[in-house]
């Protein structure tokens, strides 16, 4: 039995399924899960000391790579003054100066601590800002773990959805609409019938937790007209494409001015920061200005502050997305190159620092799509890859993160692991 095995084993006896996050279980690709010992810039070992070029980096957040010397600096500076105070502190204002300076759609942000909590807090602040109660999500996005959103596509256009976890009683969904991520009939056609009861449209506008799905043009535009025609808010969860896919996150390569947006990862700079923000006049709604109530023992914590200010800093350089966009472009595009010499059906693409790769002939549209890829195949590529020493995520369902820590030469054996992996599966 290696390190890993004897770990996981361990932590099943007081962690339920062994872990603190499903998708870390290996679960739907099988196996034993990699139990992390340190990192460094675009590499982790695990127990057993093997290294590997890492492409979730804390699922996103590891933009500038792990161990980052000035994230770590600013981190250790702070915690000599204290972990956590539950009063304001002057680096709350700073960063969100930051985000308003970055995001001209975000006039006013709270800071939370989670991905989760930013989500859920901004649908709750659009139903008290407009008085409705139906919210609109995509099936296939993912926007945190709240009752409201945990929910299944029902079985017609417009039928609500239904709890797709135990725990959630029906009445907290019943009020979720899960319509197809890019169909804008069926987007259409639910503001022509219903538009005037929906408080939000909630959408991951670069999808990530279904694999990397692109939006169209049509259906971002038809998105902030139908919203705006019916009174209602457009809620960009840039949980994780916030500032993964540019500077302006995907709003700014979209063009869109989103009513609320969410942030979470990257802002954080690998520690627990999340952020909600909007027009001012939606944010004055919340308390203790307003009758929304949210509130966070550890919203606004000094030390996620530092780490998401010096990560802010590093990631405004110049050239920086333009460096880090290129090496992501030449991995998917590699993989996908990789894919064809070997007459695998295998394809890639790519935004920003965000990857996906499909088992597929053609890069998915909807989730359908997804699910209609060979999941099967996936899961031997990425034990093959486990082997060549490449850390993919452990789902034929996620996008893949490249930091700038990713130098060309780990792209090339990535590419190179790849032709390897798949002449085996």
């Amino acid at each position: 039995m290696n390190r890993n095995e004897f770990l996981f084993d361990r932590a099943k006896a007081h962690i339920p399924g062994g872990v603190n996050s499903p998708v870390r279980a290996f679960g739907s690709v099988g196996g034993t899960p990699r139990f992390v010992k340190r990192a460094d810039g675009a590499y982790f070992w695990d127990a057993d000391d093997k290294r590997y070029i890492d492409y979730i980096g804390s699922w996103g957040p590891a933009i500038v790579g792990h161990a980052r010397r000035e994230v770590i600096d600013a981190v250790k500076a702070a915690a000599d003054f204290g972990l956590s105070f539950g009063a304001p502190t002057e680096g709350e204002i700073t960063i969100a100066e930051e985000i308003c300076k970055l995001l001209p759609s975000i006039e006013q942000v709270r800071l939370v601590s989670s991905g989760t909590e930013a989500t859920m807090s901004a649908i709750r602040l659009a139903r008290g800002f407009t008085g409705r109660d139906a919210i609109v999500k995509f099936e296939g996005c993912y926007h945190g773990h709240s009752d409201s959103l945990l929910v299944k596509a029902g079985s017609g256009l417009l039928t609500f959805g239904n709890p797709s976890s135990a725990g959630v009683p029906a009445d907290f969904s019943k009020h979720t609409l899960v319509l197809e991520y890019n169909n804008v009939e069926q987007l259409a056609n639910t503001f022509a019938q219903i538009g005037d009861t929906i408080a939000c449209v909630i959408l991951e506008p670069i999808a990530g937790n279904m694999n990397l799905i692109k939006p169209s043009a049509e259906f971002l535009a038809a998105l902030r007209g139908l919203t705006e025609k019916h009174g209602a808010l457009l809620i960009y969860d840039e949980v994780m494409t916030g500032f993964r896919v540019g500077l302006g996150c995907a709003q700014g390569l979209h063009g869109i001015r989103p009513d609320l947006t969410t942030l979470g990862k990257v802002v954080g700079g690998g520690m627990p920061l999340a952020a909600f923000g909007g027009r001012a006049d939606v944010m004055g709604k919340i308390a203790p200005l307003g009758p929304v109530y949210q509130a966070g023992t550890l919203s606004g914590n000094p030390l996620a502050v530092a780490a998401g200010l010096a990560t802010l800093n590093i990631i405004q350089q110049p050239g920086f997305y333009e460096t880090l966009s290129a090496r992501t472009a030449k991995l998917a595009e590699g993989l996908a190159a990789a894919a064809r010499d070997a007459g695998v059906p295998m394809c890639a693409d790519s935004v920003g620092g965000m990857f996906g790769v499909y088992f597929s002939d053609t890069v998915p549209q909807r989730f359908a799509d997804v699910t209609a890829s060979d999941r099967e195949r996936f899961n031997r590529f990425f034990h093959a890859m486990l082997d060549e020493g490449v850390y993919l995520a452990p789902s034929a369902y996620e996008a893949g993160f490249v930091s700038i820590a990713h130098s060309d030469e780990d792209i090339a054996a990535t590419v190179d692991a790849a032709r390897r992996a798949l002449s085996r599966v």
